[in-house]
């Protein structure tokens, strides 16, 4: 595969993502989860396959336990009345096999639960602004590999009808109520420290195959790891109901190699022509 060269005139980021790269995003009738790009995400789906297992299990015991019952103990197929009032085995075993499934299913959910909760050495800190209605990025930690005092910071604002393209092609880069005027860019394969805030109201930063639904509240820094795996252009939504705009703050990220990304930032940052 030949990639083109970000110093090509004819070339832009969105033309590069669309041709060389496929597109996570939500499909009509999808009932399912988006393919997992982070190891975080790749947990929450084999736990989520152990818990639906142990739930088929249970309602399918629990079904024929109560047709058992209403078939076999109705009025009129049993002429006797039962002289059954108590049992110690029988309330021992109801209380101790939901405990033990109990039991079950929390190894795996703390062992996930801590597993995204550690803290590892950042390569890249990428601060999440939610404003109403709109994100905004900054990448302030440029300013140690680079002989620059810039920081890269811009907003990121939902395309609005009007200024999509028409379809004029088979193939249309743009995504009605999901893309942005300018996507979120990130390297592949790299610790990434993401802290996220807000500047007025409760928001939500939710990128499904990432795995990671963070608050954005005013006056604190939430703060989550991140590591993608593959490249790809992904899309997420605000996940909280902060205001009348609240479904057009749609989150797009670009993940590229840390190649293209260093070209990418250098670019913005004037360093290359």
């Amino acid at each position: 595969m030949t990639f083109i060269p970000f110093t090509n005139p004819n070339f832009t980021l969105r033309s590069f993502c669309h041709e060389y790269i496929s597109s996570d995003l939500p499909q009509s009738g999808q009932i399912y989860f988006q393919d997992p790009a982070t190891v975080a995400m790749e947990g929450i789906l084999s736990f989520n396959n152990h818990l639906s297992f142990l739930l088929i299990v249970i309602i399918s015991f629990v079904a024929w336990l109560m047709f058992f019952t209403l078939y076999f103990f109705v009025e009129q197929n049993n002429k006797y009345s039962s002289k059954f009032v108590h049992s110690k085995e029988l309330e021992i075993v109801w209380t101790s096999i939901p405990a033990l499934i109990l039991l079950i299913l929390s190894i795996p959910s703390f062992t996930l639960l801590y597993s995204m909760d550690e803290s590892i050495a950042p390569e890249l800190s990428l601060k999440i602004i939610g404003h109403q209605w709109f994100w905004t990025y900054e990448m302030s930690d440029l300013k140690a590999c680079y002989d620059t005092q810039q920081t890269l910071k811009y907003s990121s604002y939902m395309m609005v009808l009007e200024a999509l393209p028409g379809k004029r092609y088979s193939m249309d880069p743009y995504f009605r109520l999901l893309d942005n005027n300018k996507r979120l860019v990130l390297p592949i394969l790299t610790h990434i420290r993401l802290l996220i805030s807000a500047a007025d109201v409760l928001h939500s930063w939710t990128v499904p195959s990432f795995g990671i639904k963070v608050d954005a509240c005013p006056g604190r820094l939430n703060q989550v790891n991140l590591f993608i795996k593959r490249g790809g252009l992904f899309f997420g939504q605000c996940s909280e109901i902060c205001g009348v705009n609240h479904g057009f703050m749609p989150i797009a990220v670009i993940a590229l190699t840390t190649h293209y990304f260093n070209t990418f930032v250098d670019l913005k940052l004037g360093l290359i022509k």
